[in-house]
């Protein structure tokens, strides 16, 4: 099984709302903070828009506050990023990732595009 798998990604116009979805394997949902991060276009690094913990701690980017819900489903070892009121600057190659203390290692998904239009 793939260490993170991401789906959900797409086209929408301002002010929409899209899903992404990461589904974890069992070890890394369970032991490692997941979180998702963006490539916005034109740009190599990667940032941070939130994460959760294993404790279920969340942290939010100052652009996906009040806006973006990150959510942990244990019974499908899912990470869901609740995206709303989309913006064009929201548009960006979106990845979701695992680290932390107990994680083996880092790991990246393949990354889902996501698109804003006015």
């Amino acid at each position: 099984q793939e260490p993170l798998v991401e789906s959900g990604g797409g086209s929408v116009q301002t002010g929409g709302s899209l899903r992404l979805s990461c589904v974890a394997s069992p070890t890394v949902f369970r032991r490692c903070r997941l979180g998702w991060h963006r490539r916005l276009p034109g740009q190599q690094r990667r940032e941070l828009v939130a994460k959760v913990g294993t404790d279920g701690v969340t942290n939010y980017a100052a652009s996906a506050k009040g806006r973006f819900n990150i959510s942990r489903i244990s019974g499908m070892n899912s990470l869901i990023l609740q995206m709303n009121n989309l913006k064009t600057e929201d548009t960006a190659v979106y990845y979701c990732a695992a680290d932390g203390a107990y994680c083996d290692r880092a790991y990246w998904g393949q990354g889902t595009q996501v698109t804003v239009s006015s």
